[in-house]
């Protein structure tokens, strides 16, 4: 039944670009998380009234953020090109694609960190300084405990993003899905193809979504 409706899929090459998709989410997701929660604390840290107040250093991280934040995906892939080649050797291939999915995911994770931060209670935080906790372990037991369900809420949001970035860089090489809904969908005039390639998208969203959702349901304890 399924040959039936989807005549033109080459299923050996829709599981292959299926498995590029999520490796290049999953490596993302990862390095994304390191970098946005790095960024973050030090947005949130270095901000007005904070531990590391510093108007510099904060003025110059919110700078970057919001550059690199603003700029569209598919435009920060072409600005990254010679980066990438230097990096990585190729612009070709899901290796390649991961410099740009960091660096496009890892400031918006980073607000989304700093948001998350400004929602814990000052007083939970002042406390912990009264006692004379110092920073790392204010960072350790008090900031991200906290603020873990928002985090993980925001990591879902990112990862969900993640996936639709490389759909936009499948199409200029990365490969994946969006590789292939374009090369052999769109190219080919075989709708089916594309279609197919949405869907499995869509379910690999789904599973993110549920994965996350649940995540932050048994983290919450409000």
């Amino acid at each position: 039944m399924i040959e039936q409706w989807f005549p033109n899929v080459d299923w050996e090459k829709m599981w292959e670009a299926t498995y590029e998709t999520l490796y290049m989410t999953s490596i993302s997701v990862v390095i994304t998380f390191i970098l946005g929660m790095l960024l973050g604390l030090l947005l949130f840290l270095t901000s007005k009234g904070q531990l590391w107040e510093n108007k510099a250093v904060y003025g110059v991280t919110a700078v970057i953020v919001n550059v690199f934040r603003s700029i569209p995906f598919i435009i920060l892939i072409v600005l990254l090109i010679p980066f990438t080649k230097t990096i990585m050797g190729t612009i070709i291939g899901e290796n390649a694609a991961l410099p740009a999915l960091i660096i496009g995911a890892a400031p918006f994770y980073a607000r989304m960190v700093e948001i998350a931060l400004r929602e814990i209670d000052k007083g939970v935080i002042e406390a912990a300084r009264a006692m004379g906790a110092s920073t790392w372990t204010i960072i350790q037991k008090v900031l991200i405990p906290e603020s873990l369900p928002a985090l993980v809420s925001g990591l879902t949001v990112t990862a969900i993003a993640l996936v639709g970035y490389t759909a936009m860089a499948g199409v200029i090489g990365a490969g994946g899905l969006g590789n292939l809904a374009f090369l052999d969908g769109f190219q080919r005039s075989r709708n089916d193809v594309t279609i197919m390639a949405t869907i499995v998208i869509l379910v690999i969203v789904f599973i993110i979504q549920f994965i996350g959702d649940t995540a932050v349901r048994k983290l919450d304890k409000r």
